[in-house]
């Protein structure tokens, strides 16, 4: 269950700073979204646990790992827009 709220979190948060922030403008909300479901998931089930989140297993709700998720999409739009922007066309 986590997972799956893991990903919308982080699909929800491209969208936001595709939006709002203007982040990843250039190339689209889809891409947006793909780079924040994938950097939630791996701040969900990877960075969670390091930081004392839990098990990936347990099945129950973990704010933490929410926002942990949530965090690690956010930072990972702002940096694949600052590489593109320096390094991008």
């Amino acid at each position: 269950m986590n997972t799956v709220i893991w990903l919308i979190a982080g699909g929800v948060v491209a969208a936001a700073a595709f939006s709002a922030l203007h982040l990843n403008v250039a190339r689209g909300l889809i891409v947006a979204m793909v780079i924040g479901v994938f950097a939630a998931y791996f701040g969900g089930s990877i960075l969670s646990p390091l930081l004392g989140g839990g098990t990936v297993t347990t099945g129950e709700f973990n704010p933490l790992a929410l926002l942990v998720a949530s965090c690690t999409a956010l930072g990972a739009l702002y940096l694949s827009d600052t590489i593109y922007e320096r390094f991008g066309a």
